[in-house]
């Protein structure tokens, strides 16, 4: 726990008490159930502590290996800069960018190192924790949360409904996803606003044509050819290679380029919804490498259009 006078732009960002029922997929992009969480990161007299209470509904054969007998508590050095988590229910730390934070860290209980992305969107989040055993895979969470107490309800019943969903982009129809982002340096400065249009020109009911447009703060243009297997994607050329797993909406695309950068991404469908079709509204975000080296984050909504 940490003592301080006030806490952190990122602390009042999350302030209060955000409610979800994230899904549970297996490292192969099953869907396998529920874990209803309340949670909360709650400032009082200098010192903050982040709570998480709930429980698995469902589970199939990770159900015991995330099923617990007490909520989680543990101590957070609270900074605009690093968030370390101090225990004794997981150990690490994480880093803001604006709305935005990447955290890596233990858990005793689950006994699995969790890369967590956290995106803050109004009273709505953005969830996912990649789950591993050393560089193996174990599982995923994600969905969204509220902290609005007059959605609860609602929001519930739309993740019930809705968290089973695959990932899925428009297959007949050329259509553009478009927004403004926030431009992040890895400094964890803002450097700007970035425009993202992703254009889709599909080739079959399996196959498309992407063409993605960076203008602003940064620009960069590039093509690729995304075949879809199932949960798998693959990006062919010509000019960004790479794959992609999709657990439920989430979509975790790995791109590479022949100038020694790398993105790699989550792409959350928040509309999605059962059924024949594809979602309007898609958020994402993405971290740049240069030769290696972080050097961006990028995030933001795009709109279908």
């Amino acid at each position: 726990m940490s003592t301080a006078v006030e806490p952190s732009a990122w602390q009042q960002r999350i302030a209060g008490e955000w409610v979800g029922r994230p899904s549970l997929f297996d490292a192969q992009g099953i869907w396998h159930g529920f874990e209803d969480i309340r949670r909360s990161s709650v400032f009082d007299n200098g010192v903050t502590t982040y709570y998480m209470n709930g429980g698995i509904q469902g589970g199939g054969e990770l159900a015991s290996r995330f099923a617990l007998g007490a909520p989680f508590a543990f101590g957070v050095i609270d900074s605009d800069a690093d968030r370390l988590y101090t225990g004794p229910d997981f150990f690490g730390a994480g880093q803001p960018y604006g709305g935005f934070v990447d955290a890596h860290y233990y858990g005793p209980g689950w006994q699995v190192s969790l890369n967590t992305w956290n995106q803050t969107i109004g009273d709505t989040q953005v969830y996912s924790s990649v789950l591993r055993q050393g560089p193996t895979m174990v599982g995923v969470f994600n969905g969204l949360y509220t902290r609005d107490p007059e959605l609860v309800e609602d929001h519930l019943a739309h993740e019930t409904r809705c968290g089973s969903v695959a990932f899925m982009l428009p297959t007949k129809d050329a259509v553009r996803y478009r927004g403004e982002c926030e431009l992040w340096g890895a400094d964890q400065r803002q450097a700007g606003a970035v425009r993202i249009e992703l254009a889709i020109e599909p080739v079959n009911l399996l196959t498309a044509a992407h063409t993605v447009t960076w203008s602003g703060a940064m620009d960069y243009t590039y093509r690729t050819t995304a075949r879809r297997d199932g949960a798998r994607l693959f990006y062919e050329g010509p000019d960004g290679w790479g794959n992609a797993t999709s657990y439920g909406r989430a979509n975790y695309p790995t791109v590479h380029f022949a100038d020694g950068k790398r993105i790699q991404g989550r792409e959350f469908m928040m509309n999605a919804e059962p059924g024949m079709g594809a979602g309007t509204r898609l958020a994402v975000v993405y971290e740049i490498f240069e030769h290696n080296r972080l050097a961006y984050v990028v995030h933001g909504v795009l709109e279908r259009s």
